[in-house]
Order: structure tokens, then C-alpha cells, then sequence
């Protein structure tokens, strides 16, 4: 009970912390002192006290969108052990539901930028769209390695058998499934090289062009739910990641904070080494950590 309640409060207060450590690190590289570390939460409780402005040309499926995806994306959180402890929710065949957990958040999002009726939000739902399809199969090859290494189905069984008993037969395997799920999380999560959650060029915006027509509270949502994606990917990288696995306990619970911290200094120093790639280069990265994924697969079949 106490496990699945520190869980369920990491899950709901974590995540935006991890946002402000990325920009005070990208900051402190770039020589400026930085925004606080806990300015994302000040900025979601502003969003939150706002009032909405709806257009008159969207339907209800526009106010859902925000609600569905975070709603998809929380229960996705339920599914992911944090540290050496248990989901809150397991069972057989739930890595299949994680996975389209995040296809059911996409396809909402997309739908309430196409609801607009706006040609701007279309073109970067279709962005998303095509590049989510590149996306999936990595995540996919990648559950599916790891199901073939541990003979496990759950999430619970696999990425606890990952975290400790794999690395000293399975080195090469899981360091090329690191990769694979890194690109991953900066894609999803669209952080550069795929995507800046600060831009505002029309001709290379993805994921922000779909929510500028959200406000307010709406858009405070999609800030959280981002972040919480963004959470739940670096559990699945982090888990796969540790060679010495994640203890039980509060020196369980202790090392996972730490290491979502670490994973969240290491996204901000790619951030702040690499530009956003060219469009026309982003599935050429995509395809490359397939390619990653798909190796790591032929390595636990041998």
C-alpha cells in the first residue's frame, strides 16, 4: 500500500521537475544562471487559474483531447515500476496496452489540432502522425526483446529482469535497446534534435503547432502531460539502463529519484550540444534507432 502510494505521488508531482532541471541545465551551459527549478510548476498553477477561450468552429472533441491524453498517459504510469518495486497495476500482456496507451494520447491530440478546422494545425498534425509511425515499431522491438530475454509478458517481469540479471549476458543487446529507447524518449517527448518545445517557426514546428489554439487550463494539461510522458519514458530507459539493477526500499526508491535526475541532466546536454535536425533528416533517426532495436532483437535470438 505505502509502494503503490509513493507511486502514484511520484508519478503526479515528479514529473515537471524533471522540465526544470533540462532548461536550468541548457541554461547553465549556455553561461546564464537559468529559470528556478521549480518555475514549470509555477507556470502550470498560472495556466490552471486562467479562464479558456474556445473557437467557435470546434467541437467537444477539442476540449477532450487534453483530458484523454493525460488521462491515457497517467494509466501508462500505472503500469511502469518505479524503481525495484511493483506497478500498481500487472498483468499479462499490459507492455501491449502500454504501447497504445501512447497511440490512443496521439490520436487525440491529433484529432482536436485537425478539429480546429485550421490547415496550420493539420500540417503539424500530419507531422506527428508519420513520425509516431516510425516511432512505434521502435518501442515495440524493443518490448518484444525484452520479453524474449526474460520470458515475461508484463512490464513488471521484463524491465525487473533488465535491470540486474540481463547486463552480464546481454550487454551489447541492452546497450543498443539504451539507444534505441533514448532516441525514443526525445522524440516523444519532442525535445531536439526532433522537435523545441520553444519554437516558434512555422515551417519546423511539430508537436506545438497542434495546441496553439489550447488555453488556460486546457493548455496547462497538455504542459503536465507532456512532462508525464516524458516521466514514464525515462522509467522504461532507466530500468533498462542499470547494470546494477534498482533495490527494493527506500534505497530503491532513492536511486530511481536519482537516476530520473541524472536522465534529466543527460537530456539537457544533448539539448544544449545539438541543434533541431531538418525535417527531411528526423526519420533518418527514427529508422536508425529501428535499426538499433531490430539488432538488439537478432542479439537475444541467437
Amino acid at each position: 500500500m505505502v509502494d503503490t502510494l509513493i507511486h502514484i505521488l511520484l508519478a503526479l508531482l515528479m514529473p515537471p521537475l524533471l522540465l526544470g532541471i533540462i532548461n536550468r541545465t541548457k541554461a547553465l551551459m549556455a553561461g546564464r544562471r537559468g529559470a528556478p527549478l521549480l518555475q514549470p510548476y509555477f507556470e502550470l498553477v498560472r495556466l490552471w487559474q486562467k479562464g479558456s477561450v474556445f473557437s467557435r468552429t470546434t467541437s467537444w472533441l477539442f476540449r477532450a483531447g487534453p483530458l484523454v491524453a493525460l488521462a491515457a498517459t497517467l494509466l501508462a504510469a500505472l503500469l511502469v515500476p518505479f524503481g525495484g518495486h511493483n506497478p500498481p497495476v500487472a498483468f499479462i500482456g499490459d507492455l501491449v496496452l502500454f504501447a497504445y496507451l501512447f497511440g490512443l494520447a496521439r490520436f487525440f491530440t491529433t484529432v482536436a489540432a485537425l478539429d480546429t478546422g485550421s490547415s496550420f494545425e493539420g500540417m503539424g498534425a500530419a507531422r506527428e502522425v508519420t513520425f509516431g509511425c516510425l516511432t512505434e515499431p521502435v518501442l515495440f522491438l524493443v518490448l518484444v526483446a525484452l520479453a524474449r530475454e526474460s520470458g515475461s509478458l508484463s512490464l513488471n517481469g521484463l524491465l525487473t529482469h533488465a535491470s540486474g540479471e540481463m547486463w552480464p549476458q546481454e550487454a551489447a543487446a541492452l546497450l543498443l535497446m539504451v539507444g534505441a529507447l533514448f532516441i525514443l524518449l526525445l522524440a516523444e517527448s519532442c525535445r531536439i534534435p526532433f522537435d523545441d518545445p520553444t519554437t516558434h517557426l512555422e515551417l519546423t514546428m511539430i508537436h506545438e503547432v497542434m495546441v496553439l489554439d489550447h488555453s488556460g487550463p486546457a493548455f496547462g494539461l497538455i504542459l503536465y502531460g507532456a512532462a508525464l510522458k516524458l516521466f514514464v519514458l525515462g522509467a522504461l530507459v532507466l530500468h533498462v539502463a542499470l547494470p546494477f539493477g534498482i533495490g527494493e526500499g527506500l534505497p530503491g526508491w532513492l536511486s530511481f529519484i536519482g537516476g530520473m535526475l541524472l536522465l534529466a541532466v543527460a537530456v539537457g546536454l544533448v539539448e544544449s550540444v545539438m541543434a533541431r535536425l531538418r525535417l527531411l533528416r528526423v526519420p533518418r533517426l527514427l529508422v536508425a534507432a529501428a535499426a538499433l532495436a531490430g539488432f538488439a532483437l537478432l542479439l537475444t535470438v541467437r
